[in-house]
């Protein structure tokens, strides 16, 4: 019984195809293309959106206390979605100077909006035609209709080419009803996790910086080299195994990377062993 009604059906849609015309099988490809489109950007969004920014941000304070940024970057490793990048990403303060860091931060956003908006245009695009592609095969439809008909017109065939023109129109609707709503699902996920973003953009304006820093030699020439430069507020010299210098800055302030000033200043090589940034 279940068997045959299977059957039944499949024959039945086989002769929808067959009985519509090439605009049906020009709707089944577009319709399936725009569902594979569909299902591949859910299971990215799904999958970058798996952990929440305020988690992220939790993982990063804890790495900090024990590790410093560099400690927090190692753990941001294991999370590829782009709150991760950009928290990486603004970490690196003290590394590079401010403008290069928000440099790398507008970079990234550039790079994850485009992977997550990839193929959206296509969508829509594939949603909106797919009506009026129904609606040309089905006045392609009744013209072949009436013309072969001529002059003596027979109610019978004339009602039997009009259902066959009518299922173009019916294929059409069919696939906007499914990529509608589909495509508002995901517009749904890209402004969550644009949502995200920005909320990871506020967590990360940190306020105070400290880094350990080794300096190859004058060590007096970088404390005051620090001391002079743009966002730093207070340098020390500092008895260390792998750090001679200690220096608190500003991080929204900061012109230029520690390493940098004191190159410049100085002509020596330097080193950021430990850094952390609190808010």
């Amino acid at each position: 019984m279940i068997i045959g009604d299977i059957t039944q059906y499949f024959n039945m849609v086989i002769e929808i195809f067959t009985q519509g015309g090439i605009i049906t099988y020009i709707i089944l490809f577009v319709g399936i293309y725009g569902i594979l489109l569909a299902i591949r950007k859910i299971m990215y969004l799904r999958k970058i959106s798996k952990v929440d920014a305020t988690e992220i941000f939790g993982i990063v304070t804890a790495s900090m206390e024990r590790g410093g940024a560099v400690e927090a970057l190692k753990q941001l490793n294991s999370f590829k979605n782009p709150v991760s990048r950009i928290i990486s990403e603004t970490l690196k303060i003290g590394y590079k100077n401010k403008m290069e860091v928000e440099e790398s931060i507008e970079q990234i956003f550039i790079v994850e909006v485009s992977k997550m908006t990839k193929n959206m245009n296509a969508l829509k695009t594939i949603t909106e035609i797919a009506p009026f592609l129904g609606l040309i095969g089905t006045v392609i439809g009744i013209w072949m209709t009436f013309k072969s008909l001529g002059v003596g017109a027979d109610a019978a065939v004339m009602a039997q080419g009009i259902y066959i023109a009518l299922i173009t129109t019916i294929m059409g609707l069919l696939v906007a009803i499914i990529l509608l709503p589909t495509y508002t699902y995901i517009q749904g996920l890209i402004e969550a996790e644009m949502d995200k973003i920005e909320l990871a953009t506020k967590m990360t304006n940190w306020g105070l910086g400290m880094a350990k820093v080794r300096v190859d030699g004058n060590v007096e020439c970088a404390l005051d080299a620090l001391q002079r430069a743009e966002g730093v507020v207070n340098t020390r010299m500092i008895s260390d195994p792998y750090a001679n210098i200690r220096v608190s800055f500003k991080p929204s302030m900061l012109d230029k990377s520690i390493s940098n000033v004191i190159l410049e200043s100085c002509n020596v090589n330097s080193e950021i062993v430990e850094s952390k940034l609190k808010q």
